[in-house]
């Protein structure tokens, strides 16, 4: 009897040390670097985006919610309404693939989302209506344009605006407490609403915010080396620092992954506006920091935080990656030369790994979302290596943007 309990004791012992191999096994792979042969294919990336989105559609079956992201565990889609800062994604996303793909069940489902936005329009409890807004309302526009659909953009930056302090010369984040004014690097990229409603009205106002929150930007939430921090605390009085925030990152000193591409999407973007060449010079500095990291791994999907305290063990962040390409693709347009190569190189790079099966997902998976391993706050421990609606956004944006590029090559512009 001795016998036997021994046996089956280390019969299951000898069960766990496999299912730990198999789970360290899992774990490293998903941080080791991925060498993908061959091209992208943009078009089959661009098939199985569809499919994926399709797929996802199915999932919500018309309801009134936004996807938000995917746990396989419990094989639940995450939703949200649409007050959620990433409500405008799910919809941007479709009228993107529909743009590229023609496909008219993607449009139609764009619109849908869109009716269930409307409201938002007059949200100036976040600074990120230029999110919920613009990627959402704006590719609608932009694909059909509508006076409604213009009104409502307006109507969205002007909520933008109630947030604008002349002292501080930001426009507030975070809603805290009345003597902090919390401003995050996110929020260059709500900028963008902002032109858009200072081309479409003649009212320079909208420039001038964008402008000056930009400016503060530059002076205050860059490091030495050229590193953002990802938040900052203002005395709303004096508009003077009174904290560094760690955000999202590791640490108030550390290079938060996706804070460095939000910078480098948003400046590169400040560039396209205003053509000063200061921002495509600080768009330059944050791209060159993160692609010359020491801690940029080789298939340049980079870690969650470029300071992670286990690195190389730390994950990996594919949203952080999609921004970055997307942004790539357009800052490798206004430099020539070498900077312009090695910018476009990178961000094929980056394409090619995402579009690998060790970030798409398989159809019919991952909740109908198309990458997998994001990750969303870290220090929060929410949305870690998981799908996210932001990633898929950006990395179709910018499976939209390579395509244009090599579109134009085949036609010698």
């Amino acid at each position: 009897m001795m016998i036997m309990c021994r046996n089956i004791l280390i019969f299951v012992f000898s069960l766990f040390c496999i299912s730990c191999a198999k789970a360290e096994t899992l774990y490293t792979k998903q941080n080791l670097p991925v060498k993908p042969k061959g091209k992208i294919n943009v078009e089959l990336a661009l098939k199985n985006a569809v499919h994926q989105y399709l797929y996802m559609r199915d999932k919500l079956s018309g309801s009134a919610a936004f996807p938000k992201t995917y746990d396989a565990n419990k094989k639940l889609l995450e939703t949200s309404d649409s007050e959620w800062w990433c409500s405008g994604f799910y919809p941007g996303t479709l009228f993107y693939l529909y743009e590229a793909t023609g496909n008219d069940d993607l449009y139609r489902e764009g619109v849908r989302m869109l009716k269930l936005l409307e409201s938002e329009q007059y949200n100036s409890d976040t600074h990120d209506v230029g999110f919920m807004m613009y990627c959402s309302f704006g590719n609608a526009n932009r694909i059909a344009p509508q006076t409604d659909y213009k009104d409502i953009l307006v109507n969205s930056a002007r909520s933008l605006m109630t947030r604008f302090s002349p002292i501080v010369g930001c426009i507030k984040s975070h809603n805290r407490k009345p003597n902090d004014y919390i401003v995050i690097i996110d929020n260059i990229m709500n900028l963008e609403l902002l032109f858009w409603a200072a081309e479409t009205t003649g009212d320079s106002s909208f420039y001038d915010v964008a402008v000056k929150h930009a400016d503060t930007t530059i002076k205050n939430h860059f490091r030495p080396d050229n590193s953002l921090y990802h938040g900052l605390n203002y005395d709303p009085k004096t508009g003077k620092i009174k904290q560094y925030q760690a955000g999202q990152g590791a640490s108030d000193k550390s290079a938060w992954a996706r804070g460095q591409a939000w910078g480098l999407y948003g400046f590169t973007m400040m560039y396209r506006f205003t053509k000063d060449e200061k921002y495509l010079d600080q768009a330059m500095k944050v791209a060159d920091f993160m692609l010359n990291h020491p801690s940029m791994p080789k298939d340049l999907i980079p870690y969650w935080d470029f300071n992670a305290p286990n690195i190389p063990k730390a994950l990996r962040d594919a949203s952080a990656a999609a921004i970055t390409s997307s942004g790539l693709l357009e800052l490798c347009l206004y430099v020539k030369g070498e900077k312009q190569q090695t910018y476009l190189n990178a961000a094929e790079n980056i394409l090619k790994v995402l579009a690998s099966p060790a970030y798409t997902a398989p159809e019919n998976t991952n909740g109908g979302f198309i990458l997998k391993h994001s990750v969303g706050n870290m220090p929060a421990k929410k949305e870690i290596d998981v799908p996210l609606s932001y990633t898929d956004y950006y990395y179709v944006e910018a499976l939209c943007r390579y395509k244009a590029l090599q579109d134009d090559k085949k036609n010698g512009l």
